[in-house]
């Protein structure tokens, strides 16, 4: 099970990747960009547990968006230490252009599913992940 799982992973990776070329950003980037797009203004501590990713993975992905122009760090003003995250205009406006595709490339994905299909899709991973989550922390 878990070969068919990870080897669908990759090529839905694969595929989005390929959709998101035109952007110029990774599917990694795409998600950070997006939960910035929905959430502006977090720090990064945020990001990397709203995007499933380490410290050191989100700072490597954050550099990235950050030299593209479509991030911006801010010091937080109540943590000096710490650093607000937010989305710049030229970020926005690729994700209003981005979201569509990416939309479009999981529908691809799913096609031939019905929604119901789908719903129960995402309850069974939902259910495995926290399976997972749980016999991890014992």
């Amino acid at each position: 099970m878990g070969y068919y799982i990870g080897n669908m992973y990759r090529k839905m990776v694969q595929h989005i990747s390929v959709q998101l070329r035109p952007f110029d950003i990774t599917t990694e980037q795409f998600a950070a960009l997006f939960q910035l797009y929905k959430s502006d203004g977090i720090n990064q501590k945020e990001l990397a547990k709203r995007t499933s990713k380490d410290q050191p993975t989100t700072t490597r992905i954050l550099d990235a968006l950050s030299r593209k122009g479509l991030i911006e760090k801010k010091m937080c003003q109540s943590d000096r230490r710490a650093f607000l995250i937010s989305i710049t205009t030229k970020g926005r406006k690729v994700m209003e252009e981005a979201i569509p595709v990416e939309n479009k490339a999981l529908e691809q994905v799913f096609e031939g599913l019905d929604s119901e299909q789908i719903e129960w899709l995402k309850q069974i991973m939902l259910h495995c992940s926290a399976n997972i989550q749980r016999h991890t922390q014992e």
